[in-house]
């Protein structure tokens, strides 16, 4: 039996079609010094590829392995950290198979320390947008599902990604935000404590009127929407005599911060409503124009 194995083992060899796969696999192209030269062949390349198909086949598995003990809220955050590390793991095996066939890999550094530092300075906003991602991972201020606020912009976030978050704003776009941005510039999470938040709307009322009337208006519209939560906690707020009107404000807690546009022009209307049925006006700006003729 060994014998058999032996003589195909042979006409294997001896063959012309095994000398051509080899020669095909030897095909390639050097680069580098002399002294350490670095050669890219076609065997090196499947070798690569072969590799990077079974890394990622193991690393799904112990993904989807790992996941099954995580609950449902800590499987996008998981996910977020895989991605990160994964790319690293990637680099890693890519140069132990290297350094594994034969491959300076310190060469390679070496004869690319030009190219490396040109393309770090082309890069250096893609850095930090990983890194930013990262310190998002680590210190916990930004979720899946949280509503943010960041130059004006205000989207619900549906995925924190390698170098971006994703984010769909109230009227369906999306929102594409750079994780630098959250080094260089303040970040409101609505909510980091929970979904519902405290809006406020401001009126102006003529001199004049009833200031208790006014009050019991504002908490009647105020309260009589269905989005406006614990109706004890809405309060009005005498905020200041102005120019042409008194100002007033009144506080509630809305249901859900994301879509408080709605309620809060809901609100508006029912405000409208009731001081035109009570007799309370909304005063417009007033100016006295003095004109003071010249004696000739």
């Amino acid at each position: 039996m060994q014998n058999r194995l032996d003589d195909i083992e042979d006409a294997v060899t001896e063959s012309g079609a095994w000398e051509s796969f080899v020669e095909f696999l030897n095909l390639g192209f050097q680069f580098g010094s002399e002294d350490s030269p670095i050669n890219i062949t076609v065997g090196l390349l499947v070798l690569i590829t072969i590799i990077y198909l079974v890394t990622t086949i193991v690393l799904n598995f112990l993904r989807r392995l790992y996941e099954k003990r995580l609950p449902n809220e800590d499987k996008a955050k998981f996910n977020t950290v895989f991605s990160f590390a994964r790319w690293l793991i990637y680099l890693v095996v890519i140069l132990v198979v290297f350094d594994s066939v034969g491959v300076n890999v310190t060469a390679i550094f070496a004869a690319s320390a030009a190219l490396l530092i040109g393309i770090g300075l082309a890069l250096q906003t893609l850095f930090q947008d990983i890194i930013s991602g990262v310190f998002i991972l680590v210190d916990q201020s930004l979720h899946v599902g949280d509503i943010i606020e960041i130059e004006g912009k205000v989207g619900r976030v549906e995925e924190i990604k390698l170098r971006t978050t994703r984010a769909v704003t109230i009227d369906n776009r999306v929102l594409v935000i750079p994780n630098h941005l959250y080094l260089t510039n303040s970040l409101y999470n609505w909510t980091q404590n929970d979904i519902s938040t405290r809006e406020n709307i401001t009126v102006g009322v003529a001199y004049g009127s009833d200031t208790q009337l006014v009050k019991r208006l504002l908490l009647e519209a105020a309260n009589s929407h269905p989005e406006v939560l614990d109706n004890k906690s809405t309060v009005v707020l005498f905020t200041d005599f102005g120019d042409s009107s008194l100002n007033f404000k009144v506080i509630f807690t809305v249901r859900d911060s994301f879509k408080s546009q709605f309620p809060k022009s809901d609100i508006r209307f029912e405000i409208d409503r009731l001081f035109r049925e009570n007799n309370v006006s909304i005063p417009f700006p007033q100016r006295d124009i003095h004109i003071i003729e010249k004696k000739e």
